[in-house]
């Protein structure tokens, strides 16, 4: 009688060790993977252009501070994304201009120019510079230029849970470099979004540099509809090695005037606004 209890506690306890990894199982097959959350955020509606106001707040660890008022330009030309950021104040950046071209295709090189007034002249803005701080903020080059999208062919995709998020039931994604010279380009060896899964929209991402330590977070905040489109109208940024912080705040988004396709020239830069 007491082997056939033993052999029926074995029997029973390993039926509640496989009941236990098949809801382990499905439990991470119920998420969508890593790359579909991605696609999820590639595909949301923009919009085919947008106006928009853009006050800039770099504030450096001794509580310094700074502001530029800017105006900026966003377009599609099918899967192309264009855009361009004009410099308003102060006057010692005034007429200073970033224009992008966003291209689709994963093999061909992304075209970026920054007009510096001072100097008189338009920079060209590799590919091996896409890592580099736009001008005094927290934010990388590549970072204004997919502004709420994600490149999704520089990252390995994984989704590794879920949480709330300020209030918002968010997917969690691991996103690492492909190899190591897009990890050095992008100036991330790491970065962990949070997505909004009812909107697909990133609600906060944190980024490691290159040698595997904490960089900075990015929070998107105040996130709403204008004109059925969800946009956020807040982004927040801390450099966790410098202790620098930079806040972008947008204002007046038009989605429904079109935009002409002469502000997305190099003649543009110059002439400005």
């Amino acid at each position: 009688m007491k082997f056939k209890q033993n052999l029926f506690s074995k029997c029973f306890l390993m039926s509640v060790s496989v009941l236990m990894l098949v809801n382990t199982a499905v439990a991470e097959t119920s998420h969508p993977s890593g790359l579909e959350i991605a696609q999820q955020i590639n595909a949301r509606d923009e919009g085919a252009s947008v106006s928009r106001n853009l006050i800039m707040e770099m504030v450096d660890r001794r509580g310094k501070k700074r502001v530029r008022e800017t105006r900026g330009f966003r377009k599609y030309y099918g899967e192309e994304k264009r855009t361009m950021i004009f410099y308003l104040k102060p006057n010692n950046v005034r007429k200073t201009a970033f224009l992008t071209y966003d291209y689709p295709q994963a093999d061909q090189d992304d075209d970026q120019w920054l007009y510096l007034p001072a100097m008189r002249k338009v920079r060209r803005i590799s590919s091996s510079d896409r890592g580099d701080y736009f001008l005094g903020t927290d934010f990388t080059y590549e970072d204004i230029k997919k502004e709420n999208k994600v490149g999704i062919e520089d990252y390995n995709w994984k989704t590794v849970g879920e949480e709330e998020i300020d209030g918002h039931h968010s997917f969690i994604v691991e996103a690492i470099p492909v190899n190591d010279k897009i990890a050095k380009e992008l100036g991330y060896s790491k970065v962990i979004y949070h997505i909004d899964s009812n909107i697909w929209m990133v609600r906060q991402s944190a980024h490691w540099d290159v040698r595997g330590n904490e960089l900075k977070t990015i929070n998107f905040r105040d996130i709403r509809q204008v004109q059925n489109i969800w946009t956020a109208h807040t982004l927040e940024v801390s450099n966790h090695k410098t202790g620098h912080n930079t806040r972008f705040l947008f204002s007046d988004i038009d989605y429904s005037t079109g935009v002409t396709d002469d502000i997305f020239t190099q003649q543009a830069l110059r002439r400005g606004l």
